[in-house]
């Protein structure tokens, strides 16, 4: 997938998830869940620049540290 106009890329990794959803509430646009394998679902990849502040904030408050934000 190529960057889009925000600049960043959100990963997220699903054997460190443990299922909280701070994120989603964080950043509603960009994380959803999924309830039968209890883990984050990342839904837009390279989410626009209007949303990096609260990705980030997704970013520093996972507990398990599951997320990331990759410049691009």
């Amino acid at each position: 997938m190529s960057a889009g106009a925000g600049g960043y890329r959100v990963t997220a990794d699903l054997d460190v998830c443990q299922g909280h959803q701070l994120c989603q509430g964080e950043a509603p646009a960009v994380f959803g869940f999924d309830e039968d394998a209890d883990v984050v679902v990342v839904l837009d990849e390279h989410p626009p620049a209007s949303e990096k502040d609260a990705v980030k904030q997704a970013v520093k408050y996972c507990p398990a540290m599951a997320l990331d934000l990759e410049e691009e």
